[in-house]
């Protein structure tokens, strides 16, 4: 691989592992973020998480407050 494919593909690993903003209104990123690494603890000993992973964090989290009464 040439060097510069390489920077890109790492920039792109390293940009997946930041967190994204939050889609639902009155969720802030400390909330996702705190559920999320409860989620995937086993995931972070090896790499960060995908944007996958925060937005099926940030669902599990809003489907867990309704669950429970909470107003999202």
């Amino acid at each position: 691989m040439k060097k510069k494919e390489a920077q890109t593909l790492e920039a792109a690993i390293e940009q997946l592992k930041e967190q994204p903003e939050t889609f639902t209104p009155g969720f802030t990123k400390g909330m996702v973020r705190q559920h999320a690494y409860r989620l995937y603890r086993d995931k972070l000993e090896h790499g960060g998480l995908t944007l996958e992973d925060w937005v099926l964090a940030e669902k599990d989290l809003l489907q867990s407050r309704l669950n429970d009464g909470v107003e999202a």
